[in-house]
């Protein structure tokens, strides 16, 4: 499982606006030269992040976005899933879909929902501030 890189992005551009004092008015164009992220994905992921409720923007003068929630309220699996959609390793979980030559005999198919939720719950207990905080000294745990 690896995640992709507009998600990596997402997380990275989060984390870097969690440095930043509460409160802050941040753009896309400072996130974009405070992390290396390329000014139009910057754009894009400002507004997928906006519409999932992890910023707050403000048009105007002194506008911008800023965190919508402290960053111990927001978690990996948060911003995974504002960039991604839900977390789900198969597409059989998707009730909408039917694309699954297996599907009428499957015997995995009912337990993915138990698998997802785990990688889920792992993700959600990852928080914006332990992913912004000083890396530790290799070797080092919390």
């Amino acid at each position: 499982m690896r995640l992709s890189s507009l998600a990596d992005y997402a997380v990275v551009m989060m984390s870097a606006a969690a440095r930043h004092p509460a409160g802050a008015r941040l753009s896309a164009t400072s996130l974009s030269e405070e992390t290396g992220v390329p000014l139009p994905t910057a754009q894009k992921l400002m507004g997928r992040l906006a519409a999932a409720g992890m910023f707050a923007s403000a048009r105007g003068t002194g506008g911008g976005f800023a965190l919508s929630r402290t960053p111990d309220q927001i978690t990996l699996a948060d911003i995974v899933e504002a960039v991604e959609g839900p977390i789900a390793l198969t597409a059989c979980v998707d009730t909408e879909r039917h694309d699954c030559a297996l599907e009428g005999s499957c015997q995995v198919r009912p337990h993915w929902g138990v698998v997802n939720g785990a990688i889920r719950g792992a993700l959600a207990n990852v928080s914006l501030s332990t992913l912004s905080a000083s890396p530790m000294p290799m070797g080092q745990t919390v």
